[in-house]
């Protein structure tokens, strides 16, 4: 890099690194022929003489804790009376067959209950509606054995909403049993970012994205290469920019999101070795051992040589006194 380039042709890797806008925008060219016709292709513009990449980054989960997500806040807990769970006195008798509507039991809900159930979930149009509908169970009555909570209904413009705030996590929504999970390792989200955005406000953005209750500071971006080689991307980095100049086939590099204090960097020189079965590695560690005798060997025998020279030339010298 030219020291007397102009600022205006240089784009930002780090606080310490830059590179060419026209080598970094021949990268981007090769990034987009790959992803044709796909939508993770970046588009780019200038803003006031600066270059800006946007576009789709995709994050692999690489965690070994469990995090927690958010409660729901589109859903309004719905609070039913309390004298419903009362016991009242049942009305069918016991002499006298029950009636037909009577016969229900929890295992068998009615059809018209399930068919209300299914209306109800296909109108909010929300993924959170798809559970199981809670039901209780009442006294035996003449009018029915079983009520049904629906869920709240929502306008389409409402339930487009809803649907807009929250994502899952590769399917995975809230669930008060569920809400501490473990994503499973290497399955893949992404957010739409762009290039002046630094990697903490990446993680910022994607725990938002899932309203995971952990703070960013929690988390790391790690580039992982094919070969094991793993470093970790710096909060005043930027990940797109990253992305783009380590290429865009994702078989060779990954960027993972993985624990702040769990992950680790691995350098080129250990991940050459990490693929190699243990017997070639204990081959290795075999070959160094014998290397390293052959060198002490080597080392001892110069030194002796030395002081027998140095022992003759001071008895030299206490003779010619």
């Amino acid at each position: 890099m030219k020291e007397d380039s102009p600022s205006s042709s240089l784009v930002p890797v780090s606080d310490s690194k830059s590179i060419l806008k026209s080598e970094l925008l021949s990268l981007l060219k090769t990034y987009n022929c790959y992803h044709e016709g796909r939508s993770f292709q970046l588009r780019h513009r200038e803003e006031e003489g600066a270059l800006i990449i946007e576009g789709l980054l995709n994050i692999a989960w690489g965690l070994r804790r469990p995090i927690r997500l958010q409660m729901q806040d589109d859903r309004e807990p719905t609070h039913l009376p309390s004298s419903l769970w009362l016991p009242a006195r049942p009305t069918c008798s016991l002499k006298e067959p029950p009636p037909q509507e009577c016969r229900v039991t929890a295992q068998e809900p009615s059809a018209q209950a399930v068919h209300q159930a299914a209306g109800s979930r296909d109108s909010s149009g929300t993924p959170e509606e798809d559970e199981e509908v809670p039901q209780l169970m009442r006294t035996k009555s003449d009018a029915s054995c079983m009520i049904q909570r629906r869920p709240k209904r929502h306008a389409p413009g409402e339930a487009q909403r809803i649907r807009r705030h929250r994502f899952s996590i590769n399917g995975h929504f809230y669930n008060h049993k569920t809400s501490v999970f473990t994503p499973a390792y290497g399955s893949v989200t992404n957010v739409r970012v762009n290039s002046t955005m630094t990697t903490l406000q990446v993680l910022t953005l994607l725990l938002n994205k899932f309203r995971v209750e952990d703070g960013p500071g929690e988390f790391a971006l790690y580039v992982v290469h094919e070969s094991g080689e793993r470093t970790k991307l710096q909060d005043r980095e930027y990940p797109l920019i990253s992305r783009i100049l380590h290429g865009p086939c994702e078989k060779i590099v990954k960027i993972f999101l993985m624990e702040a204090d769990l992950g680790e960097e691995v350098p080129h020189d250990v991940a050459q070795y990490i693929k190699f079965e243990m017997p070639v590695l204990d081959s290795f560690v075999e070959k160094l051992k014998e290397e390293e005798e052959r060198e002490i060997i080597k080392l001892t025998t110069k030194f002796q040589a030395l002081r027998l020279t140095m022992l003759e030339r001071l008895a030299q010298l206490v003779e010619a006194e």
